[in-house]
């Protein structure tokens, strides 16, 4: 009886054998494909018994290995291929460049937009408030100074709550659209106001907008993103906030010495709503959302764009479980986050925001200026921005560690930073050192702070939540996660 041997091979090249079997021969020749995909495939042809195929790795290092099995009773025999080459949705592998982010940042990118604005209106009252106070006179009275500065954390709240049901029945791209609504009209509100009234309504309107967008933008990243990048593009949203708060700090320098700039820089704050509602018309829907509310078709558009082809039949069939599981969300209760398990993901996710709270973040960029004063820094607008840098800094490297280091990994080491960095801030003003060092060893401390925050605490906090939350109650308990930072906010 014949019996071939074992033959190596690359992907690109055929197995060729004198073989009395012409059928073999004549698949690989029409069957090529076979061997090119990036994902399991199973194919059968007639074949004498005891045949193996082993075809090993490219010399270019591409990574395919196919192997087909020894053939079942009738004859056929199964050629499995268990890795494949680079597809589209593969990310590159081998040597070659990593791309596999690259079809879902532009959607992530105009998402994370609406994180600049954020950041943005964080950062936009804080040198100007003096000028505003005066002009629209309540000069003097920092209780109504506080309130125009804070009350945009009112909004947030009431946002925050509603982005949830919003959601469900509109889907992200359609909510991210409207929230940039109210960011618009409050931000030419407030450029354009003249009593304390009018400005407090358009500080309230962006608070409704910003409390959908840090509910919703988040989510909407996890469930874009390719699962090997979503730690990555998930980071663009603390990135996208540091930036925001530094556009505004650096804007608001000519604001100690312009009166009326603070009305430019209030009216610039409507020019990137206008880019979000804009950029989110071009961009796609959760491939999840849009299999829920049976857009199918549509999803298998997004899965392939964004994904890969080869990730569309895994994706139906995880999509589908989940939904036979757990049920539409479009039905969904509030009143579900008190039954199990939804009541366990809505408390680690307001303990998370709780920890963040406690841990001091507010009272280290509110008085940080104050730290920076002591060195000589006198200009808040300045200290401000130094610490807006180091937040930046640090999102960046969150940017490169969170996908492979890990969620907990990151926050572990986040609180731990931010402990030893308090720990040398209270060493510096106990200790009876030379004062100079003394004011340099706080102000180490204080960007340490900033620094191992923006690393862990700050952009993992909110990327975690949707994903140990259940498909069916994520957007509400997301928007309870943020209600619990806006209250201690």
């Amino acid at each position: 009886m014949w019996s071939p041997t074992t033959t190596t091979t690359t992907t690109s090249r055929l197995l060729r054998h004198s073989s009395p079997y012409p059928t073999i021969t004549n698949f690989f020749r029409s069957n090529t494909q076979c061997f090119g995909l990036p994902t399991t495939r199973t194919c059968r042809v007639s074949c004498p018994q005891n045949f193996k195929l082993v075809i090993a790795p490219a010399a270019n290092n591409h990574s395919s290995e196919s192997i087909i099995h020894k053939p079942d009773n009738h004859g056929n025999l199964s050629v499995l291929k268990e890795k494949g080459d680079n597809g589209s949705g593969g990310g590159g592998g081998g040597g070659g460049i990593d791309l596999g982010w690259l079809p879902a940042f532009p959607h992530v990118f105009i998402a994370s937009m609406s994180n600049f604005l954020f950041g943005y209106h964080i950062g936009v009252m804080n040198g100007p408030i003096v000028s505003i106070a005066h002009e629209l006179e309540f000069s003097g009275n920092s209780l109504l100074e506080g309130l125009v500065v804070s009350i945009f954390i009112v909004g947030a709240f009431i946002g925050s709550l509603c982005s949830g049901s919003l959601v469900d029945k509109l889907g992200y791209r359609r909510t991210l659209q409207i929230s940039t609504i109210p960011l618009i009209v409050g931000a030419v509100l407030s450029a354009q106001a003249h009593s304390l009234q009018e400005i407090l309504l358009g500080r309230l309107l962006v608070g409704l907008g910003i409390g959908v967008d840090t509910v919703l933008v988040p989510i909407y990243i996890s469930e874009v993103a390719p699962t090997k990048y979503r730690g990555s593009l998930g980071a663009l949203c603390q990135i996208g906030t540091c930036l925001g708060i530094i556009a505004s700090l650096f804007l608001g320098i000519p604001s100690e010495s312009d009166p009326h700039w603070w009305r430019t820089m209030l009216y610039i704050a409507s020019v990137p709503g206008f880019i979000v509602a804009l950029g989110m018309q071009f961009a796609v829907d959760s491939p999840r959302w849009l299999c829920k509310v049976g857009r199918w078709n549509e999803a298998e558009n997004v899965i392939g764009r964004l994904w890969g082809n080869s990730e569309v039949e895994k994706s139906f069939e995880e999509f589908q479980s989940v939904i036979k599981y757990d049920g539409s969300d479009v039905d969904s209760s509030w009143l579900e986050l008190l039954l199990e398990p939804h009541s366990a993901a809505a408390f680690i996710g307001g303990a998370l925001f709780v920890l963040q709270q406690f841990a001091g973040i507010n009272a280290v960029l509110y008085f940080s200026s104050l730290t920076f004063k002591d060195v000589g820094i006198t200009s808040s607008a300045l200290a401000s921005l130094f610490v807006g840098l180091t937040n930046f800094a640090g999102a960046l490297l969150t940017l490169n560690l969170i996908d492979k280091q890990g969620r907990q990994k990151l926050l572990i080491g986040s609180y731990l930073g931010m402990a030893a960095s308090m720990f040398l801030v209270v060493f510096a003003i106990s200790s009876p050192l030379d004062e100079q060092l003394s004011h340099n060893l706080s102000i180490l401390g204080t960007l340490m702070y900033i620094f191992t925050f923006a690393i862990g605490a700050g952009p993992v906090t909110g990327l975690v939540i949707p994903e140990f939350s259940s498909s069916r109650m994520r957007g509400k308990i997301m928007g309870f996660s943020f209600s619990v930072h806006w209250v201690l906010g």
